[in-house]
This record gives C-alpha cells, sequence and structure tokens, in this order.
C-alpha cells in the first residue's frame, strides 16, 4: 500500500507547494505508478485509460463558460447593479439602510445559486455584479469577508444539493459515477435519487456556518476607502452603453431573449441530461439574438472557455491519477491495514475518511477533482465498516466537498475574491480563504460526521 500513500503524499505536497495541480496529479501518478512496480510505460497506460472518464465533464464546463460569458454581454449584470444603487441613494435613515443589506445578501446568494442551476455561469459572474457594488458595500460599511461567505455558500451548498447544472455534473456525472464504478467489483450501487437527501445534513452545516457569518463573526461595520474600481470588469462583460444618469441601456429585447436562453437551457438540461447541449443552446440563442456580434463569437467563446479550461484539465488529471492508484492493485491493502490500525470504531472511521478528503481536497482545490481520487479508497473501506449507501454518499461527498470553500486555489474562493479585490481592498488569504474555511470547514466536518452515523 506504500505506493498509493506516497502518491497521494507527492500530489498533495506539490499542490500545497503552489506546483501547477495537474503537475502535481502526473508526478503523483507516476511515482505511485513506478513504486508499485508498473514500470513507466504501464504507468503511462494506465494514466491514459483514465483521461477519457473526465472528457465529458470537461467539455460540459467549457461549454458552459462560453455561455457565461456570452450571457454577460447582456448587460443585465450591471443592470442588476445600478437597480441596487440607485436604491440605496433613497435610503437615508437605518432601518431602510438595514433593509439594503439584507437585499444586497439575498440578491449576492441567490445570484451564487442560480449560477450554479438555472443559469449555469458558474464564477463568470462574479467579476462582472460585484464591482460596480463596491460602492454600496462601502457606504454601508459592509464587511467584505462577510460577502465572500455568501458568494461562497451559493457556489458550494448548491453544487452539493441540487441535482442541477453543476449540480448534476457533481452529484451525478461524478459522485454517484464514482460510487457506482468503484463499488461495482464489490456488488455495491447506489441510486441516483438518493444523492440529494444524502447531502442534506452536510449542507444544513454549512448554512448553520452562513448564520454564523452574518449574525455574529462580520455583523459589525467594518470601514473602506473609496477607491475608484477601474473598468477591469468590462473586458470581461464588455462595455455596456450607459446614459447620462449612469444606467446601463439595455433593450427590453435583450432582456427577453436572455430569459428566454436561461429558460431553454434549463429545459434542454433538464431533457436531454447533458450539460453540453444545454450550454450550447443558450449560446446560440444568444448569438442568433444579436447578444454579440457574429464576428465576436469565436472571442467570445473562445474566452468563455479558457476560463473554465483549468478545472477542466484538473477533472481529466484526476482521472487519470485515480486510474493508476487502481491499476496498483494495493487499494484492498490499504483498506485491510485502515481497518486493523482504526479497529471497529465507525466513528472515528468517518473522522478520519473526512479529515484526509479536507486535506487532500486542499491541496488540490476542487472538490469535483477530489472525488475519483477519494471513491477508489473509500468506497470499499464504507463497505469494511459496514456503513449504508447513504452514509457512504455522505461520506465521499463532504469529504470531497471539504476543503473548497477554505483553499487557496479553489474557484470558491478565488472567484469571490476576483470581484471583491477589484479595488485592491480584499485580500485573498485573510478575507475570503480563512473566513469560508473556518465557517464551513468546521461544520462540514461536524454535519458530515453526524450524517455518516445517522444515515
Amino acid at each position: 500500500m506504500l505506493a498509493i500513500l506516497t502518491a497521494i503524499a507527492v500530489m498533495f505536497g506539490l499542490s500545497l507547494a503552489r506546483v501547477p495541480v495537474v503537475f502535481a496529479l502526473i508526478i503523483g501518478a507516476v511515482t505511485g505508478g513506478l513504486m508499485a512496480g508498473l514500470g513507466i510505460h504501464g504507468t503511462i497506460e494506465a494514466f491514459n485509460n483514465g483521461l477519457g472518464n473526465g472528457a465529458q465533464i470537461a467539455l460540459a464546463y467549457g461549454v458552459l463558460g462560453a455561455f457565461a460569458l456570452a450571457l454577460a454581454r447582456s448587460g443585465l449584470p450591471d443592470l442588476l447593479a445600478y437597480n441596487l444603487i440607485t436604491k440605496l441613494k433613497g435610503s437615508s435613515n437605518a432601518k431602510a439602510q438595514n433593509r439594503v443589506k439584507y437585499t444586497i445578501f439575498a440578491t449576492v446568494a441567490i445570484a451564487a445559486v442560480c449560477s450554479q442551476n438555472v443559469i449555469p455561469v458558474h464564477i463568470a459572474f462574479i467579476p462582472v455584479l460585484i464591482p460596480p457594488l463596491l460602492s454600496v458595500f462601502n457606504h454601508l460599511k459592509l464587511d467584505r469577508r462577510l460577502i465572500a461567505c455568501v458568494l461562497t455558500f451559493g457556489l458550494v451548498g448548491t453544487y452539493m444539493l441540487v441535482p442541477f447544472g453543476f449540480g448534476a455534473i457533481f452529484l451525478n456525472d461524478i459522485l454517484g459515477q464514482n460510487i457506482n464504478t468503484f463499488g461495482k467489483p464489490y456488488g455495491f450501487q447506489i441510486n441516483f435519487a438518493d444523492i440529494p437527501s444524502a447531502m442534506a445534513i452536510p449542507v444544513f452545516g454549512m448554512f448553520v456556518g452562513l448564520l454564523i457569518a452574518i449574525f455574529f463573526s462580520y455583523r459589525k461595520p467594518r470601514e473602506y476607502a473609496d477607491v475608484s474600481v477601474n473598468q477591469t470588469h468590462h473586458t470581461i462583460a464588455g462595455t455596456v452603453d450607459s446614459d447620462d444618469d449612469g444606467k446601463p441601456q439595455v433593450a427590453k429585447f435583450t432582456i427577453y431573449m436572455a430569459g428566454v436562453a436561461v429558460v431553454a437551457t434549463l429545459a434542454a438540461q433538464l431533457y436531454s441530461d447533458s450539460m453540453i447541449l444545454a450550454g450550447l443552446v443558450g449560446v446560440g440563442i444568444l448569438s442568433f439574438a444579436g447578444i454579440f456580434k457574429w464576428k465576436e463569437a469565436d472571442d467570445v467563446i473562445i474566452t468563455g472557455m479558457r476560463m473554465m479550461a483549468l478545472v477542466g484539465f484538473i477533472m481529466i488529471s484526476a482521472q487519470g491519477f485515480a486510474s493508476v492508484i487502481e491499476a496498483t492493485n494495493q487499494v484492498p491493502a490499504l483498506v485491510e491495514a485502515s481497518v486493523q490500525w482504526i479497529g471497529n470504531s465507525q466513528g472515528l472511521a468517518a473522522f478520519w475518511m473526512l479529515l484526509i478528503g479536507l486535506l487532500i481536497t486542499l491541496g488540490i482545490g476542487s472538490s469535483f477533482s477530489t472525488v475519483p481520487i477519494l471513491a477508489i479508497i473509500y468506497v470499499p473501506l464504507c463497505l469494511q465498516f459496514g456503513f449504508s449507501p447513504a452514509a457512504t454518499i455522505a461520506l465521499i461527498g463532504t469529504a470531497a466537498a471539504l476543503g473548497d470553500a477554505g483553499s487557496p486555489a479553489s474557484d470558491s474562493t478565488l472567484g469571490p475574491t476576483s470581484g471583491l479585490n477589484m479595488d485592491g481592498q480584499h485580500d485573498h488569504m485573510r478575507d475570503s480563504v480563512v473566513p469560508t474555511f473556518i465557517h464551513y470547514n468546521i461544520p462540514l466536518m461536524i454535519f458530515g460526521w453526524i450524517a455518516a452515523m445517522v444515515l
């Protein structure tokens, strides 16, 4: 079992040392393969055989990135920001400002939730929507660490629970598929319909963390300087024309067609169960509606796919890594050794599986990419310790999501920073990574362990 442990240690150590995650996965896989006696050719062959398992997911991410950028070109995020700013200007007393404050919380949270399923644009909306609101945050003296927590909750909690959009990719295409793939040799299979209910308890833990952030940790006012925000965010959304009052000029036809594109994308996804087809439908409608010019189509699509390319390559590489681990044939030995070390304690086994998942995801930075690495080891472990199918889902799903909210390399922390630091007053580590780590990873550990014990 030394080959598996070394492969994971090398991958994790290189990731923490800021080596690109894709390279860390490849080097870790090669190290493990060589130690297991596969040889360089056998290791590469095993790695290549696993790459195809992540291709569909990576392509879906790329297409959705293109749809996200195309939708941003409509100017709707700028219009929403303008409406919130206008509402604030008429709010002079404390009660009215509190109403605006909680309206902002709700708007940001809803936008983050919808970015995972209803309008599957992932983090692409953040550098478009948030920068115009920074002056509002400053006026209300909102602690931006709280906004980072709200954004991260919407991004992570949604894909962990709702099986649509990116949630369909995580829950069905990655979590469910990998559990069934690595459980097949043991005669173990799960029903995809049971996954959301199994993940409900861990997500509730995240909700508790969000409430603590809102009403306790970051409720006090925090001062920020009124720094003029540059126009960097317009390089993503494109320049939107405004009138003399600064109101974005978005035609009603554009609003209607953007709505049609969103509805059609969701319908295509539900009908075909394909995020790739759904994204193509959305991009096609926005293109034919003239949201972006035909001569700009290549730039919009390529730039949008580039935004999601890194996540896609990490997913593909993680599947190759898992394939090498499987080819070593050392998983049974690792499971047996783990059982002997832990004993018969389900509680201790659940704790260690969650803790290892936290460390691995912190290193990789993507819960989507962590599942294949964990599932190949955790499925036989869960069977050995007598965990139910629902408990197995909760353990592996939570172990993978742990660390996503608090990893420096995670898009769930990089995304909020990209918008909140547009004026240089939001530190990535202190103001995004640490707050989300404290308020989400600790509750996930606790409630993930509870889910494993009660399900």
